[in-house]
């Protein structure tokens, strides 16, 4: 146990710099949004079965042969590689950076096998036909893993900035994580809409349920989640003399969330387009890193500059 001890201290003794760590973080978030970005390009343009063997995409042969869906789908592939990688770094980067807490290095190594185990589970979707109950868990994970690595980088430049002491009250601490569940059980119904509709992989992947249908459930997610904001952007607006940082990101997610409404409002009515689908998928995940980025900073926000 003592030689154990000694080899950790070793290796911690090594160090890696506040600000290093911080943009390794930041390079971490980058990485896992361009993965959702990546995988949605995927399923939008039918292209999940374009490579039909894992890892290699075709038989025999790591590289695609021929045709847009091929290399579309392989490169997401190489994306997901280079994410695991960046993920891999943030996590040894994370014991190695002083002053860091160990419950961070912890959610480092949490994202890190995460997305890890993302891999598996995307051939385990070639090898089901893009199943809509297997692709929809797929990005669900892929958007957790997103929100913890916002959580990583906040933490990181807690260490670099400082702490300071909570300057709302108790109340809406305690109220704060209903903002982040109303928000992912909105991109949980927006994975069962797109499942239903012609975008759920291609004309032969089996939809789960009608369009009209989840869309209505949709509808009532988004307006759980509107009034979850418009709630707490009503009491921070009486409250941004104490805490205008908190106010400032609750108006940009109000802006956020607007465009992804409008997004949503002009796709529904130029029947699904896949760009303008994508575009909300991407909005989509920004939306909800703000949100985990919002509610930390709520509870624990940084020191003023």
């Amino acid at each position: 146990m003592a030689v154990e001890i000694s080899r950790l201290a070793r290796f911690r003794a090594i160090g890696l710099s506040r600000t290093g760590f911080r943009r390794l973080a930041a390079l971490g978030v980058l990485m896992l949004f361009a993965i959702v970005s990546t995988g949605a390009t995927v399923r939008l343009t039918a292209s999940g079965l374009g490579c039909q063997h894992w890892p290699g995409c075709q038989a025999g042969n790591p590289f695609p042969a021929s045709g847009l869906h091929s290399y579309i789908e392989f490169g997401n592939r190489v994306v997901a590689g280079l994410t695991i990688f960046v993920t891999l770094a943030v996590a040894l980067a994370a014991f190695l950076t002083l002053g860091l807490e160990r419950r961070t290095a912890r959610l480092a190594v949490a994202v890190f096998v995460g997305t890890l185990a993302q891999a598996p589970l995307g051939a385990i979707t070639v090898y089901l036909d893009l199943h809509p109950l297997i692709v929809i868990p797929h990005l669900l994970i892929s958007m957790l893993l997103l929100g913890g690595a916002v959580l990583v980088l906040l933490d990181a430049l807690r260490i670099e900035r400082g702490e300071a002491q909570p300057a709302l009250p108790s109340e809406l601490r305690r109220f704060i994580p209903v903002l982040p569940a109303a928000c992912f059980a909105l991109l949980v119904s927006g994975a069962f809409a797109t499942a239903a509709g012609p975008h759920s992989g291609g004309h032969k992947v089996a939809r789960f349920g009608t369009l009209d249908v989840a869309l209505v459930f949709h509808a009532a997610s988004v307006a759980g989640f509107g009034l979850a904001l418009i709630f707490l952007l009503g009491y921070l607006v009486a409250r941004r003399d104490r805490s205008p940082l908190a106010f400032r990101g609750a108006a940009g997610v109000v802006v956020l969330t607007l465009v992804q409404m409008g997004l949503g409002e002009l796709q529904y009515r130029t029947h699904l387009p896949w760009g303008i689908v994508l575009a909300h998928v991407a909005v989509s995940a920004a939306v909800w890193s703000s949100v985990v980025a919002l509610a930390s900073l709520i509870r624990r926000p940084l020191a003023p500059t």
